[in-house]
């Protein structure tokens, strides 16, 4: 059961859940539908203060070989030299510089994302969906966040043509974050 308990009962140290977080993205593909897609190996840590959440942090290893589309042929395509590269660059990051409350269970954090060796800031717009002691005595929070990033601007720049103009793939792409962490100690 999902309670608002009172945030400063939140404060501490939180490991984010990978069997209960989705770190995904969509994208525009060929002009006319969206592809989904997620990363299945990911690490995190949350620092939370709910007295002041300003002071709360955050920080995401993502294993880029684990991107999962859908489909191996994509996924394959998405590992090579025109996209991600995963032989040379194995990790994207993400690490907090600022956390901000926006009033109610609104949230906004800036950090920087670091994407084929190219660091870049990020803003995500978070949601906070609760706090509750699940079965197993582990004490949870969830977040649901979002943000668009244009790919270009980390140097992800394949591309192909369409007849009937535009290209296959968009270079908006809207990332979003369900996560559940645990609390430690």
């Amino acid at each position: 059961m999902t309670t608002t308990p009172d945030l400063a009962t939140l404060t501490g140290e939180y490991t984010i859940d990978p069997a209960h977080t989705t770190i995904g993205f969509t994208a525009r593909h060929a002009m006319v539908t969206n592809i989904k897609g997620k990363f299945l190996d990911f690490s995190g840590t949350l620092h939370l203060d709910g007295a002041d959440p300003s002071r709360s942090t955050a920080s995401l290893d993502v294993t880029m070989e684990s991107i999962d589309t859908g489909s191996p042929d994509r996924d394959g395509h998405l590992k090579s030299s025109d996209f991600f590269k995963t032989d040379e660059f194995p990790k994207m990051t993400f690490r907090s510089t600022r956390a901000e409350s926006l009033g109610g269970d609104d949230y906004r954090i800036t950090g920087d994302l670091t994407i084929l060796g190219t660091t870049k800031p990020l803003t995500i717009d978070l949601e906070f969906n609760g706090a509750a002691k699940d079965p197993f005595g582990n004490e949870r929070v969830g977040f649901e966040g979002k943000a668009d990033i244009k790919r270009s601007e980390w140097g992800l720049t394949w591309n192909a043509a369409l007849e009937t103009g535009g290209v296959l793939v968009s270079d908006k792409i809207k990332l979003n974050f369900d996560i559940s962490a645990i609390k430690q100690g």
